[in-house]
Parts: structure tokens; sequence; C-alpha cells
């Protein structure tokens, strides 16, 4: 063969090659198909819980380069989802045997069908629709626009809401997420024939409701239950916004600061910023600041501030000064706002 020939048949195997690495994330390229994972959960279910299980989906797993992730919607529990990975090469599920894998997805499944009814059913007696649950967390969003005049009363009525919720159980605390009308208007609807549970966590759903500031309301436990009265809310804000918000305020304490201290710099160190008690349009928070600039080291922030702004960033009263909170490049000691 000669050199030329050579170096066409290395390009042309060089090149199935790569097709067939695209092939490989793509499609399979002879490994079993997330079609063959398919049939064989349906293969499952019809063994195990014939009559009860209904593949919805199968997405390829990742980093795993074989097997796919299967979803099922079970016919006698409408607001039930049951996911487990399947992998039809191998025959396992999970890597281990099919069968016990899947009796304990289904008993997880309706274990947390009926924990959703019962927050959905909870929140509707107290007059509030969840439109959406974070799968994550588990805390619901609810429509409400809160004012400084209803802020208050509202916290104390999610909050008993929220203790009804959780009732029976031990727990730390409690969040729930407040969405505008106008946001919640606008969400996609999510398929009617999919469960309850994977309409109301879908990624679109939840990325249209966060796409915008929202609020989200937080409480403590007494003795584990949740304690209606310990109800602070925060803003939360897509991350445009709040590096908008960050560069206002930072902007203008460096302005106020720099009276007094001409050489100084602001850190980029961004605090929680709570809401003031009573109000939805005042927030607090620290900010950070190094005196004099260290040489070519960015600054930590070795003092700070604790200012209210609005909602803009804009400053409201004087800046109450807490003084050194950091030694040299050390941990950061605040105290509690």
């Amino acid at each position: 063969m000669s050199g030329s020939s050579r170096r066409r048949a290395a390009g042309t195997s060089l090149a199935g090659v790569l097709a067939c690495a695209l092939a490989l994330v793509l499609t399979g390229c002879g490994v079993v198909t997330t079609k063959e994972d398919r049939r064989y959960a349906e293969k499952l279910a019809d063994q195990y819980h014939p009559g009860v299980l209904r593949v919805i989906e199968a997405h390829t797993l990742v980093p795993h380069a074989s097997g796919s992730e299967i979803t099922f919607a079970m016919t006698d529990d409408p607001d039930a989802v049951v996911r487990m990975r399947v992998d039809a090469e191998a025959g396992t599920c999970n890597t281990h045997d099919c069968r016990g894998v899947m009796d304990e997805a289904v008993k997880r499944g309706r274990r947390e069908a009926a924990a959703l009814r019962v927050l959905v059913d909870t929140f509707r007696r107290c007059g509030h629709e969840v439109i959406a649950v974070d799968p994550q967390t588990g805390a619901p969003w609810i429509v409400a626009s809160p004012t400084n005049a209803t802020v208050s009363a509202l916290l104390k009525d999610i909050g008993a809401c929220a203790r009804q919720w959780k009732d029976g159980t031990e727990v730390k605390g409690a969040s729930v997420n407040l969405v505008s009308p106008s946001v919640a208007k606008k969400r996609p609807a999510g398929k009617k024939s999919q469960p309850t549970a994977m309409r109301l966590g879908a990624a679109s759903l939840l990325a249209a409701l966060s796409g915008h500031a929202y609020y989200s309301a937080g409480y403590s436990a007494d003795d584990g239950r949740v304690d209606p009265s310990s109800g602070s809310a925060r803003i939360v804000r897509p991350f445009e916004e709040r590096q908008k918000f960050a560069a206002a305020v930072h902007s203008a304490v460096e302005d106020r600061l720099r009276d007094g201290h001409p050489h100084v710099q602001v850190s980029d160190y961004e605090w929680v910023w709570r809401l003031e008690p009573d109000t939805v349009d005042r927030l607090t928070g620290y900010v950070l600041y190094c005196e004099e600039p260290d040489g070519d080291k960015s600054c930590l922030g070795d003092r700070a501030v604790l200012v209210t702004t609005d909602l803009a960033g804009t400053p409201l009263g004087e800046l109450r000064h807490v003084g050194k909170v950091r030694e040299g490049r050390g941990p950061l000691q605040l105290p509690q706002m």
C-alpha cells in the first residue's frame, strides 16, 4: 500500500472512530440504547407489577456509559411517579437485581405521592394553591403578593399552614416560596397525562418561576414543630439581578466610605440580604471593605458595615460600622444581624 493510500485509510479509520464516539453520545453505537432499556423496563413492570406501572420517559444516564433512567406512572395513583435506573445490557437495575430495586422504587413513589397529597391538601384548606414543589428541598411554591401592610399577617398565616403540613413529623424548620400572580399566570401548564409529582416538580416550571424575583418565607421549629410566629422573608433574585443590586450597593457604600478613607476598597463578598421585619422593600446586609489596598492582593474585607437599602440597592439612612471582622486573610467573623 502506498503512503498516500495508508494516509487515506488512516484518515477513514479515524473518521470512523470519531463518528462512533459521537454516536455513542447520541445513540449508543453498538451498545444498548435507551429504546432497549425502555423495552426491558416494560418487561420488568409486566413481570413484577403487572397492570400497575406504565413507562412514560427514558433518559440516557450521564456519566454512566450504559443504562437509562426510566420514569413510570402508576395506574392506581395519578400523583405518584417512580424512577429507577435500568440497564438492559447488564440485566440490572441500579447495578442490582431488578426485583428488589423495582419494589423499593414503587414503595418510595407511593410514599412520596402520599406526602405530596398532604402538602397540597393542607395548603388548599388554608386557601393557597400549591403550583410547584422543589424536588431538592421539598419547599412548595404558592401564589402571593405580600406588601408592607400585609407581610406580617401573611407570614403568620403561611406559618400556621406549614405547621399543619409538617404536623406529626420531627422537623427543624420549613420554607415556602411565594411567587407573584403575574409570574404564576405565565407558568408552563405541563401535561395533564403526567403524574402530579412530575408536573409540580418539572424543570421547565421551576425555571419559569425562579426566573423572576420571588420571596421565600422561612420558619424555625420549636420542639420539632414549625413555629408560625418565627416567620421571616427574604427576596431571591435571578443571577443578573443580584449582580446589578450588588454593584449598586457596593458603589454607593464605597462613595460614602471614601470621605474618611480615600483609598478604601469594597470587597466583592456577598452576604445574605434579609428583608427588614414588616417590609418587602427594605433589605439589610453586610458590606465588607479594606481601608487601604494590600499591594496586588484582592480585598477580602477585614472591616464591615451593616447597611439597609431599597430594592435597587440605594442605602437608606446611615451606615452602621461593625469594625474589624477578619484578621489578615483569616476566617470571617461577622456578628448576627
